[in-house]
């Protein structure tokens, strides 16, 4: 059990308020004063390294232990150091969690009530913050590490971790019962289509499938609830883009990690203190138009931004992609829509539902099941208009009706529904062609097999 939690139980679950000892409180608050007072801008330079910046801040932490007259037992000394060091050098008393690859999403829900999500389930863990002010000051050094603000003029703030990590802070007066903050956290090694299909995500013939797609210059949505792992699906789509072509990400906070070497990234900026300055996504996807690319990779559509998008698909940015909330394909042309007319413009329902039809290729649809698994539940062709309807037919499905194992978990897989896509030869023309077996249920259901025999 940390310091942090001892320091806020006391050591006696049956009465901490009797047993819990505030010089500690206050040891561990002064020796973290003293250390910025007399680190301050070696915190902060770029020149050392890693290690020669920890071996510094723990000479100074010794130092500064020994020169205070509070006694201290071996353990609650060794701790100290552990937990004032995670403060100076990481983020408190999460960084275990962060460093903790089993850990997926970390939730504080103020000070004291840190939620962690494992392998798609919650659970609440021990580790708390000492008080409001404590995880106030993690907060702020989170923000202020990607040039961004938070406070009562604004007091949201979406940001990312140095990894990538996305960021979500909430502070009074919006925050009742404490700071919010929320990280999702992105692994280290990005991962791959193969990880994909191991984790039943999707399946052999659907990867080979959507590879091609990709290769084939179609333009994408991904579309999904939240955490249905939409960013990660859309990282590993982009990892199929030519090593050849010129690539512009636009997002609000950076997360995809592209492999490819000719890669522009973008990031909106808030407004400033006095309200001025900001760069929306909006703004971005208008500028990428002028930058001459082969392929737009939007993080998410959430606004007018949607619109801009839409003409660039329709105006030779083939092969651009974007993810989307929504709970099915239907669901996502209906939102799609939506967005469009959120850009301010009023635009007949037909005319935006031809422009949808014209520019978007295929939706890839996720879902989070209730055994915390994600997959990909619909490859979805946007195959034209039939009147004042934009049709859609189904090119791969989730089975269902497979069922669940003895442990709750979904045996179903993405199987092909027959159906040969119209867009077929558009992947022609980029020298792409589609043999029928890969369209073929028969197939994929022979393909455990072989891999079996192998």
């Amino acid at each position: 059990m940390s310091l942090y939690k001892r320091l806020n139980d006391g050591g006696d679950s049956a009465n901490p308020i009797a047993n819990h000892n505030p010089g500690l409180d206050d040891l561990r608050h002064r020796v973290h004063t003293s250390l910025i007072e007399e680190l301050g801008p070696i915190l902060y330079d770029k020149r050392l390294s890693e290690d020669e910046l920890r071996k510094k801040v723990h000479e100074s932490l010794h130092t500064a232990i020994a020169m205070e007259r509070t006694p201290l037992s071996a353990a609650d000394k060794a701790q100290l150091i552990q937990d004032v060091s995670d403060d100076i050098l990481g983020y408190g008393p999460i960084d275990k969690l962060l460093r903790d690859d089993d850990v997926s999403e970390i939730m504080c829900n103020g000070p004291k009530q840190i939620y962690v999500e494992r392998g798609g389930k919650l659970t609440l863990d021990e580790v708390t913050f000492i008080d409001d002010m404590h995880l106030r000051r993690i907060i702020d050094k989170i923000v202020a590490q990607v040039g961004r603000r938070i406070d009562e003029s604004s007091p949201l703030c979406d940001a990312r971790l140095p990894d990538g990590s996305r960021v979500n802070a909430v502070i009074s007066p919006l925050a009742v019962g404490g700071p919010f903050l929320t990280i999702r956290k992105f692994a280290a090694d990005p991962l791959r289509i193969d990880d994909l299909i191991r984790f039943g995500t999707l399946s052999v013939h659907s990867a080979r499938f959507l590879q091609a797609c990709i290769v084939g210059a179609l333009n994408v949505i991904v579309a999904g609830g939240t955490g249905t792992g939409k960013t990660t699906t859309l990282n590993v789509l982009s990892s199929f883009i030519p090593a050849d072509e010129r690539i512009i990400t636009v997002e609000d906070a950076k997360e995809l990690q592209l492999i490819q070497d000719h890669v522009l990234s973008l990031e909106t900026r808030p407004p400033n203190v006095e309200g001025k300055g900001e760069v929306s996504i909006r703004d971005l996807v208008k500028n990428t138009l002028r930058m001459r690319p082969d392929r737009i990779v939007v993080g998410e559509c959430r606004s007018g931004e949607a619109l801009d998008m839409l003409q660039a698909m329709n105006t030779g940015h083939d092969g651009s992609l974007t993810t989307l909330h929504a709970n099915n394909p239907r669901d996502t042309l209906s939102r799609l829509e939506t967005l469009v007319l959120m850009a301010g413009y009023d635009l007949p329902v037909r005319a935006i539902r031809e422009q949808i039809a014209s520019a978007v290729d295929m939706i890839v649809q996720l879902q989070r099941l209730r055994d915390g698994s994600r997959r990909i539940t619909h490859i979805t062709e946007v195959a034209g208009m039939e009147g004042d309807v934009i049709t859609l037919q189904d090119v791969f499905l989730f089975d269902f009706g497979a069922g669940v194992d003895e442990a709750g978990r979904f045996k179903g897989s993405l199987k092909p529904t027959g159906v040969r896509p119209k867009f077929t030869q558009k992947l022609a023309d980029h020298g792409i062609r589609l043999g029928p077996e890969m369209f073929s249920a028969q197939t994929e259901a022979a393909a455990p097999q072989q891999r079996g025999r192998k």
